[in-house]
């Protein structure tokens, strides 16, 4: 049997349980448009339609609400016993939780120097998985990206990093274009790579373009550390956001082509806690405050 698109499955249970794309969106720190491509995914999958779309707003079906049913109550299920196991661990460490763009572009390149100064803090460092809501009762600080501050119970929303997203390549590239910045048509000749979707670079190409289609075939990644890791390889064109491969343009091993940007709503942002654990609060404040000097003191640290 072919593995079971994990990811898609907790996206619909999301729209199913709120009944909104829009807020299941919000939930899970992702796009509406990813949570709607991730419910197609697993209709492709199914073989079967789970909602209505032929009015404004699609309606779920009643094959789509047995197997919301069926979801929530695995999903509990597991939580129950995800959560058995942890009280039988003893004491707990420090969870982070982060989106992979941020664990490996951010966090891991810096995370050594968090170590050295608090060998006393225990760390375990986690996704916060793409369409998968996160559990801040066994999550002490969670790194995600959002359309502007999102509204979780219980948890202080603390802005981090811009996401404001530019056209980078590798400098390989650069002879091809000619001339610095490129006009918006050689940046399309190049090629574009898209993330998750081509919603960034019709935006993109809609305020720059000046009259050119945005429509624009070329492939698509699932998940921004292969964008980031083909426009790296000097595949083609991507948008990404500025503040995530800083270390990248530092560098040299990528280059901004266009100060024209988009996705200035969008930004990275801590969630904390609130409270944390009295027996750990120390150590999330250590932690909390290290990761505001390392952004501030910049890739040098």
């Amino acid at each position: 049997m072919s593995l079971l698109p994990l990811n898609a499955l907790r996206a619909f249970e999301a729209v199913a349980r709120l009944k909104s794309f829009k807020e299941a969106a919000k939930a899970l720190f992702v796009t509406q448009s990813a949570v709607s491509h991730q419910v197609r995914h697993l209709e492709e999958f199914l073989g079967v339609a789970l909602f209505d779309r032929s009015g404004p707003r699609p309606r779920i079906l009643p094959r789509g609400q047995e197997l919301a049913r069926t979801l929530s109550l695995s999903l509990a299920e597991i939580e129950a016993a995800c959560k058995r196991v942890r009280m039988a661990g003893g004491t707990q460490p420090l969870v982070i939780a982060a989106i992979p763009s941020v664990a490996i572009c951010w966090l891991i390149p810096r995370l050594s120097r968090f170590r050295q100064a608090h060998p006393e803090v225990a760390l375990r460092v986690v996704y916060a998985m793409h369409g998968q809501e996160i559990d801040f009762r066994s999550t002490h600080f969670a790194f995600v990206f959002s359309d502007g501050p999102p509204a979780v119970p219980g948890v202080r929303v603390l802005g981090f990093l811009p996401g404001a997203s530019a056209p980078v390549c590798n400098p390989a590239l650069l002879p091809a274009f000619g001339k610095a910045p490129p006009p918006a048509a050689a940046i399309k000749a190049a090629g574009l790579l898209h993330d998750t979707d081509t919603s960034a670079w019709r935006a993109w190409l809609s305020r720059a373009g000046e009259g050119i289609d945005p429509d624009e075939a070329g492939p698509v990644f699932e998940d921004f550390n292969l964008l980031r890791a083909a426009a790296l390889a000097g595949q083609g064109v991507a948008l990404c956001p500025l503040a995530m491969i800083r270390d990248d343009l530092d560098s040299g091993r990528l280059v901004q082509l266009s100060p024209v940007t988009v996705q200035e709503n969008y930004g990275y942002y801590l969630l904390a806690n609130d409270p944390q654990p009295a027996d750990l609060a120390e150590n999330a404040q250590a932690f909390q405050d290290w990761a505001f000097h390392e952004r501030d003191a910049g890739p040098g640290g």
